[in-house]
């Protein structure tokens, strides 16, 4: 049946989203608050993006990362510092700044880099009750964390891409890399650093389960380039001698770009993946599902087949498909996984062997409502077609909000086929709670709505738009949002669709 066996509902919010007095949402008092009401308005589940580093300089994307095993330090929560000896409250004081709806990433970047370095004086200096802890911490994930460390350091002391690195370091020699690293001081910085991460994370988990809430993670398909997995895996990339990738990574012209989407990543080297039994892929899903309950894999196709563009293009339209060794891959992550809590991504230009092969594993696929309504009555983003085994959206991360989408977007022809549907017109204000509504009401065992829908947010609030470098990732709830009736309206919907995990 794959891994949706109740029907259930929940909403999709990154923790940057989240009311903050620092600038950007975290994994502090707000979070934990943000869990209670989930579970007041009968939700089971909290759906994330990917929790991995950002930077500016990447558009602050979750999807390109300098590791697909680090957390970002921008979620550490100060508040939790404070809490836990680290800090004290006049450092609190001095770096909370005036709500707003955006989030400030260069200023939340500098004033949390800030007060970790602090926080990592004051833990160096008398490590307490940490320091079994934070050697096991250490030790349990030194597979990436040592790496991680290593090159995070490096490239704050060179500036520069590794790729641009001196050929010792470039290439790993361990004549030039172990003495680095024993002079290297940043490195057990960036040790601590995850540390604090994880162990605020871990407690926010906690949490989560106390409060009954399954926590819906995302794992991104690909890596960046620039980061710790490619300079210590270089061998499983299509890279040439200097480390600069052949080719990378994107999709073709589609529903979300007339160009395609250049998503720039190095592609896989699939056949040296396969030798090693895919041991980097499932080492990254186990670390996953330590993580998450349940795990959204990102462009899921790329498993069957995968766009590949020469890494000289300026677009992703001159690129061909290649073939993935997907029966191998699937036979392993059955055998490492077999109760497979994986959602696939599934949306744009699918293939019959990529639907084949969703069916196959019995995993669900993805059913966004605001692609429904083309006036054909097979379109599979129907409520009536959704299938159970399957996760249902109003919208995503990568469209607009609902009340934007019908605003700025939905020819007057898509209205008319969405009024005829509802059987009466509606207007901006109740749109958003009409298509809530009919998600909620889908077949679909689980139904997922972004918080901007819930609140019904316009397209200011949307949080990304594909194949755009700037301006995404910014939207942040404000305090008063998160206490707003709306939720009420939502917990009541929930409870009518037969959702509700309230006794």
């Amino acid at each position: 049946m794959g891994p949706l066996s109740e029907r259930e509902s929940g909403i999709l919010l990154h923790p940057t989203s989240l009311p903050s007095e620092y600038g950007i949402g975290d994994f502090g008092p707000k979070a934990y608050r943000f869990v209670e009401l989930l579970a007041e308005a009968g939700q089971g589940c909290w759906q994330l993006l990917p929790l991995n580093p950002t930077s500016p300089e990447c558009g602050n994307s979750p999807y390109i990362s300098s590791s697909g095993f680090a957390l970002n330090p921008l979620l550490i929560s100060p508040d939790l510092l404070a809490a836990d000896g680290l800090l004290e409250k006049g450092v609190l004081d001095a770096i909370m700044v005036p709500e707003t709806d955006r989030i400030q990433y260069r200023s939340v970047h500098s004033a949390k880099l800030e007060i970790l370095k602090r926080a990592y004086k004051e833990f160096s200096k008398e490590r307490g009750d940490f320091s079994g802890d934070y050697e096991s911490f250490c030790d349990r994930n030194a597979y990436w964390l040592d790496d991680y460390a290593t090159f995070t350091a490096l490239k704050e002391e060179s500036g520069l891409p590794w790729h641009r690195w001196p050929e010792g370091l470039r290439k790993r020699m361990p004549e030039e890399l172990e003495p680095t690293k024993k002079r290297l001081e940043g490195a057990e910085f960036h040790r601590f650093v995850q540390y604090i991460a994880y162990r605020q994370w871990w407690r926010l988990k906690e949490h989560c389960k106390r409060q009954g809430i399954r926590v819906f993670g995302d794992l991104p398909f690909y890596v960046s380039h620039d980061s710790a997995d490619v300079w210590a895996n270089p061998e499983l990339f299509k890279l040439d001698g200097d480390g600069r990738p052949l080719f990378v990574s994107g999709v073709p012209p589609d529903y979300f770009s007339k160009t395609g989407q250049l998503w720039g990543h190095p592609v896989y080297d699939w056949e040296r993946l396969r030798e090693t039994g895919f041991e980097w892929w499932m080492r990254r899903i186990d670390h996953n599902l330590e993580m998450f309950d349940l795990v959204r894999i990102d462009h899921f196709r790329g498993l069957l087949a995968y766009w590949e563009v020469p890494g000289t293009e300026k677009t992703a339209m001159n690129g061909r498909w290649v073939k993935a060794p997907s029966e191998e891959f699937f036979e392993t992550l059955r055998r490492r996984f077999p109760s497979l809590p994986f959602v696939a991504e599934d949306l744009g230009v699918i293939t019959e062997d990529v639907k084949a092969a969703i069916k196959d594993l019995g995993i669900p696929g993805m059913k966004v409502l605001i692609f429904a309504f083309d006036g054909k009555p097979d379109n599979p983003y129907l409520p009536e077609n959704h299938e159970a085994n399957s996760v249902s959206y109003t919208g995503t991360h990568d469209t607009n909000t609902v009340r934007g989408w019908f605003k700025e977007e939905a020819t007057q022809e898509v209205k008319e086929n969405l009024f005829r549907y509802l059987g009466r017109r509606v207007g901006e204000d109740e749109i958003s709670t009409e298509m809530v509504r009919l998600a909620m009401g889908s077949r679909s065992r689980l139904c997922i709505v972004p918080m901007q829908d819930v609140l019904n947010l316009g397209s200011e609030a949307r949080l990304n738009v594909p194949s755009s470098p700037l301006n995404n990732y910014l939207w942040k709830m404000t305090g008063d949002l998160l206490g707003k009736g709306r939720l009420a309206e939502f917990a009541q919907i929930t409870r009518e669709s037969g959702r509700s995990r309230m006794p």
